[in-house]
């Protein structure tokens, strides 16, 4: 039993995987170009894109939208494959990411980290229309932004991608409900489908729902298919391959982590995430605080004045392997990683799993 194709409106990956973005500088053009060449969706995060190039230009926005050009352009030299960009809305020059990623021909782009009301505006004089998939963690958030657009743009998103519990990074959902099993991946996508099919009946379309946050292994995978998924972001997995973009180092700490080493922090942002624990988030803990300026306010939700550290520099250094001065940001499954192979090998074991899963599953179904 092979892995189904990924539909979202004309554009069609010839696997159900999405690779999640990962900032500050973890999934760039190698990663991205990488899974897009293995048939997925590969997923520039846009996010402090330009940490390399700010003292090239007059401010870390023109950096950014210098770098996030390079990285579509190197991307698409290797691959003629699906590629998006990750962009945050709570970043403080999200609009002129979108700009930037819509004049480079991008073919979709997935919009998180806030409700993107304002996205398909975007588009209104633009020659080029990528698809558009907000980020949620809630039906009724989904619900808002198909009322908000069809009301205001007359249209709805392309797709969902549905962000659970279990998830790596900043999380949309609250510290009390990251156990709390109504608020499970397994719940979510179904609840956001249910909420959906108005919409897709009104508007005479599909929206295409994709499971995010603690998918692992291609098991999972064909869970939330049978729960009406038509495809998985996948983050954690894609963090220990050769062609990942971020250090060995950074890889390593995945390789090195047990359970417990996996922890919630309180981000400087306003948003509980989920990190390795290391050296340096022990320090924060017990009460240090990393002196530092902030140069960057990219993010319009950061309270710096009062926070123990700039979190664009910790997860800038960590990218780097400098893991003294940062974290790792990562998935509730990232202490299942054993070692680091390429993206081929990584997506040949989840098709692998994928038809065994399919085969256990088709065994044990009653005859009809």
């Amino acid at each position: 039993m092979e892995l189904p194709t990924l539909k979202i409106g004309d554009l069609i990956a010839n696997i159900p995987i999405v690779q999640g973005g990962m900032g500050v500088g973890v999934s760039l053009s190698s990663l991205a170009s990488s899974v897009a060449k293995e048939g997925g969706i590969g997923v520039i995060a846009t996010i402090m894109i330009g940490m390399n190039d700010f003292k090239q230009f007059a401010t870390p926005e023109e950096a950014d939208m210098h770098a996030l050009r390079e990285e579509i352009r190197k991307a698409r030299e290797k691959t003629d494959g699906i590629l998006g960009v990750n962009i945050m809305v709570a970043a403080s020059n999200y609009a002129n990411l979108v700009r930037t990623a819509i004049e480079e021909k991008i073919d979709i782009i997935f919009a998180g980290a806030g409700l993107p009301l304002d996205l398909p505006k975007y588009l209104d004089d633009a020659s080029h229309h990528p698809k558009l998939a907000p980020i949620v963690s809630s039906g009724r958030a989904a619900v808002l932004l198909c009322k908000k657009w069809l009301a205001k743009f007359n249209r709805v998103p392309d797709a969902f991608v549905v962000e659970g519990p279990m998830a790596g990074g900043h999380l949309g959902l609250k510290l009390k409900q990251l156990d709390d099993p109504d608020f499970a991946l397994e719940k979510l996508v179904p609840e956001v489908l249910k909420a959906l099919k108005p919409f897709e009946e009104k508007c005479q379309t599909s929206i295409p729902v994709i499971a995010a946050g603690g998918v692992y292994t291609g098991g999972d995978i064909d869970k939330f298919l049978q729960l009406g998924a038509a495809g998985v972001q996948m983050g954690t997995r894609f963090v220990a391959t050769e062609e990942c973009d971020a250090d060995i180092a950074f890889k390593q700490a995945y390789v090195d982590a047990k359970e417990d080493d996996i922890v919630i922090i309180k981000s400087p942002v306003g948003l509980p995430g989920r990190a390795i624990r290391n050296a340096f988030l022990n320090e924060v803990e017990h009460g240090k605080k990393i002196p530092y300026a902030c140069p960057y306010q990219c993010i319009t939700t950061c309270d710096y004045q009062n926070s123990p550290y700039c979190i664009a520099v910790a997860l800038m250094n960590a990218k780097k392997g400098r893991l003294q001065h940062g974290f790792s940001f990562s998935g509730k499954n990232a202490f299942r990683v054993d070692r680091i192979i390429k993206v081929k090998e990584l997506i040949a074991t989840l098709k692998e799993e994928f038809a065994e899963a399919v085969n256990r599953r088709l065994a044990v179904a009653p005859a009809e």
